[in-house]
This record gives C-alpha cells, sequence and structure tokens, in this order.
C-alpha cells in the first residue's frame, strides 16, 4: 500500500543532500543561492516543501552554470534569476516558474506525477496570467511578460504556443513607450520576439518541387557535416550518441514527406526544440570542458537554424532564433582559441568542423538584422498613434495547460509526427518512439565525465544513489574557471565537473 502511494506522488528526484538544504531552506528562510542576486527575498519559510524543491533544481542549475561562465552556451539560464526575482512578487510568474521546472524533472524522471504537477501549476500561472492582463500596465509588464515567455516554452502543441505567442506580440505592443526599461529589453531585442509571425494559412504554405529541391539540400549538406563530426567522436560515447541522435533527425525529415500545415512543422521541430533546451545543461553539466562539447552544441544549434526555412509558417522564434545567441557565444569562444598560439595543435581542426556553424551563424544574424530594420518603420507608426487601450486583442488561450490533456498534446505520447516516404526507411523501430529516444548507450548516467583524449567509459549511477543533484563540495577555484572554454585561453577544468545535473532520461518527454 506505501509502495502505491509512493508511486502516485510527483518524482521530484530528492537526494539526501537535496533534502537537507531544502529543509534548512524553510527552517531559516536562507536562499541557498546568493550568487543568483534574487531580490527582494520573499518569506521562503511560508512556500511548501515541494515548491521549494522545484525552485532549488532550477537554481541550482542556473547556480552551477553561471559560476562555471556557461550560462550563455544555453537558451535560458541568463535570464532564469530575472524570472524569479520577478516571481517573488508576482505569484503567477512563481508559478511559471515552478511549472517549468517541473517540466525538466519529468522529462528527467520519466514520472506522469511530475508531469501532472508541471501542468498543475502551469494551469495556475496562466489563469494568474489572465487576471494580471486585466490590470495591465508598465508595473506589471515585465512580469506578464516573463510568464508568457516561460510558458511558451512549456507549451507542447501548436495551438497552445501559437496562442501564447500572439499574446506575447500583444504584450509587447502595449509596452512600446517604456520597452528600453523593461529588464528583458536585451532578450526582446535579442529573440526578435516582436518581428515574429505566425501563419495565417491554415493548410500550411505550398511546398513546391523547387522548394523541396532547396530544402533536401539543406538537410543533405547538414547531415554529411553531421557526419564527418561523427568520426571524430568516437571515442566519447555520450557525445557520439547525441550525435547518432541528431544525425537520425536529420535523416528523418530527408526520409519524411513534407509538412502539409503549421500543426505539422511544430510536431516536425518539437523534438529538436525541446533538445536545445534540456541536452546544453546535461552536456555541460556531465562532461570535462572538452572543446569536443562545443562542437556538439555548436551543431545542434546549427540544426535549429539551418532548418528555419522548411517550417516558415511555425516562424523562426519557436526554434532559430532561440538557437542564435548561444551559437554566436561558441563561434566567439572557438575564435579566441584559434587565437592562441598555445593551442594551435586544435586549430586546424576547430576551423574546419566550425566552418558550418559560423557561417550559418553570420547569415542568420544577416537576415535577422534585415528583419528588424524592416519593423523600425512599423514600431514608430505604433508609437505615433499611442499605446493600445487594454488588451482587446489579447488572445490567450487558458485551456492550454489542462490536466486532463496530458499524455494527448505531446508528440512525445503520439506516434512519430514525421510521415515516411516509405516504410523501409524507417528500419525496425517503432514509430513511436523512434527519434524521440535520447541514446540508449547513456541514458541512465549520472555526472560521468569523459574526455577526447582519454577516451574513458561509461558507467552507470542509478537515480537514488546519483550525485545528480547535490553540489559536490567545493567549485573548482577561481583561477580555474575565469573564462569558460578558455576566454583566457584554459580548455577546461581537471578535475570533476560541478554537480546539480539530472541523467539524461530514456525517452523524450515534453
Amino acid at each position: 500500500m506505501e509502495d502505491a502511494t509512493q508511486s502516485q506522488q510527483p518524482d521530484l528526484m530528492w537526494t539526501p543532500e537535496v533534502e537537507r538544504s531544502v529543509d534548512m531552506w524553510q527552517q531559516t528562510g536562507q536562499f541557498p543561492f546568493p550568487q543568483l542576486h534574487v531580490y527582494p527575498q520573499p518569506d521562503w519559510s511560508s512556500y511548501p516543501r515541494d515548491d521549494l524543491r522545484l525552485l532549488h533544481h532550477v537554481c541550482q542549475i542556473a547556480d552551477d552554470m553561471i559560476t562555471s561562465k556557461s550560462s550563455k552556451l544555453t537558451l535560458w539560464i541568463e535570464y532564469m534569476p530575472r524570472f524569479i526575482g520577478l516571481a517573488t512578487s508576482h505569484p503567477f510568474l512563481m508559478h511559471a516558474v515552478l511549472g517549468f521546472s517541473a517540466t525538466h524533472l519529468a522529462w528527467a524522471s520519466q514520472s506522469q506525477e511530475t508531469k501532472n504537477l508541471a501542468f498543475h501549476h502551469s494551469g495556475l500561472a496562466l489563469n494568474g496570467l489572465h487576471d494580471a492582463l486585466g490590470a495591465f500596465s508598465k508595473q506589471n509588464s515585465d512580469a506578464v511578460l516573463a510568464s508568457s515567455l516561460l510558458l511558451s516554452w512549456q507549451a507542447n502543441d501548436w495551438h497552445g504556443w501559437s496562442s501564447l505567442m500572439t499574446g506575447t506580440k500583444t504584450v509587447l505592443s502595449n509596452m512600446q513607450p517604456w520597452k528600453q526599461e523593461s529588464i528583458f529589453a536585451d532578450y526582446i531585442a535579442s529573440q526578435g520576439l516582436m518581428s515574429h509571425q505566425i501563419s495565417g494559412h491554415s493548410s500550411g504554405t505550398a511546398v513546391t518541387p523547387e522548394t523541396r529541391q532547396q530544402h533536401l539540400l539543406i538537410l543533405q549538406n547538414l547531415h554529411a557535416s553531421l557526419q564527418r563530426l561523427q568520426t571524430i567522436l568516437t571515442s566519447n560515447e555520450e557525445l557520439a550518441s547525441w550525435m547518432q541522435q541528431l544525425q537520425s533527425y536529420v535523416q528523418r525529415l530527408q526520409s519524411s514527406s513534407p509538412a502539409q500545415t503549421a500543426e505539422q512543422q511544430f510536431s516536425y521541430l518539437y523534438v529538436l526544440r525541446k533538445w536545445l533546451f534540456w541536452v546544453p545543461i546535461k552536456l555541460l553539466g556531465s562532461q570535462h570542458r572538452d572543446f569536443s562539447v562545443l562542437l556538439v552544441l555548436a551543431y545542434f544549434y546549427t540544426t535549429a537554424l539551418a532548418l528555419e526555412p522548411l517550417f516558415p509558417d511555425v516562424g523562426a522564434g519557436f526554434c532559430a532564433n532561440l538557437g542564435l545567441f548561444p551559437l554566436e557565444e561558441i563561434v566567439r569562444i572557438t575564435n579566441t582559441l584559434q587565437a592562441n598560439q598555445s593551442f594551435a595543435q586544435n586549430t586546424q581542426f576547430a576551423a574546419v568542423m566550425m566552418e558550418l556553424p559560423r557561417g550559418t551563424a553570420v547569415k542568420y544574424r544577416q537576415w535577422m538584422d534585415w528583419r528588424r530594420r524592416q519593423l523600425e518603420s512599423e514600431e514608430m507608426r505604433v508609437m505615433r498613434r499611442g499605446p493600445a487601450q487594454g488588451l482587446p486583442s489579447f488572445d490567450f488561450d487558458f485551456n492550454v495547460f489542462d490536466s486532463s490533456k496530458v499524455g494527448s498534446l505531446s508528440p512525445a505520447f503520439a506516434p512519430s509526427p514525421l510521415t515516411p516516404v516509405s516504410a523501409h526507411s524507417m528500419g525496425e523501430r517503432s514509430p513511436s518512439n523512434y527519434y524521440l529516444e535520447v541514446p540508449v548507450t547513456y541514458g541512465g548516467l549520472g555526472s560521468d565525465t569523459y574526455s577526447m583524449t582519454s577516451g574513458a567509459g561509461s558507467g552507470y549511477t542509478s537515480p537514488a544513489a546519483s550525485p545528480a543533484f547535490p553540489r559536490a563540495g567545493s567549485m573548482p577555484g577561481h583561477d580555474q574557471m575565469e573564462g569558460y572554454y578558455g576566454e583566457y585561453g584554459q580548455l577546461g577544468y581537471t578535475t570533476a565537473p560541478p554537480s546539480g545535473f539530472v541523467p539524461a532520461p530514456s525517452t523524450m518527454w515534453t
């Protein structure tokens, strides 16, 4: 009976060290991560223990990434402290943060109950957002925007995501008079949120034979580059497995019929977008600071940018825009390494393998700048008319996070959205999980480390005994961490990497 009760509880992947940290937090009210500069500080002791666990999880990841100076290599770490700081004064935003954290724990633990918990918090966030929109003002606009973004990151069906993005554009339109004062002004600019377009064509954009050939050429070039990178990762089982997973995904796109509607395009891209959120923190947390990690992440982000023309009805804001900034950061780090004579032996290797990511980033940035210039005159016209009165066109679907829909919205619970041209191209694997699986060779790993030079093997640590969440003692010294991946020429650490990261799941979840 006790086992049955426990199985119905969310799996928050508690460890003894995390329990001690959360209990101390609740008893003393002292925030365990002062480096995140979360202000104002609420009365933490009034928070339920499970809520503190969810906050601890996402804060620990952010703290480790920021401390190791790798936050700019991810999609969301840089902004999480701002979200949490605002959330202490806006409960609906706090629920959005808790839902985001629970979403990652559900992905890692494969727990349906944890997934239900994520939907619960997201639903509360959406209800609170509805009330906040009724009293929209300059004072709550950042919280409204932050909640809209967090919920869009968690949305797992086309209708819900497009509704949230349409609403986000309306929020930004109403923020025009004070947009530059927003604490998210840099995010608004970097993501091109105002330029995001959602297709009004329910039937989707027609794919002509000529366009299809152009798309296949993009996929062919991308696949060839992934194959070349795969050959040099044979000594690193984890990275090689992720490259194989990404390569298989591109192969499926090559052999599948073009997506005919915006909803189908969303489904095609959904798993890649989920990887962009979770794979970087997995690899940056479990790997030695090895240059090969940068290459693998660069190709994940490059894939997102390269595929943008194939999915015009979803829009660049769904995947491509998210990947540009971290890809540019990787290019910057690579350029610094190549200019450092002490790493001359890696120069040719880096130059060859980074050619596609570097070129893709430059071209995509040029396109974004062109698009931004197009919108400048339109924004000026909007400002001359003055801010809109209220939010009459704020079109959120407030049933997006209905918990009764759990298991029915996500491509992870449905047959693969990629429709092969021939059944033979799918091989022996089930269509329901063909590319939703994380590489099975390390599906249960904790914080194992690898090195291209040492060729270290893999090992298994069960979640119960894994150091996946606790902070394993002190971090490496500041002199070792100054400039992630060698801002001052250091390739990485020789000690074990920081802990605080969950093992990759064996199956892709939302």
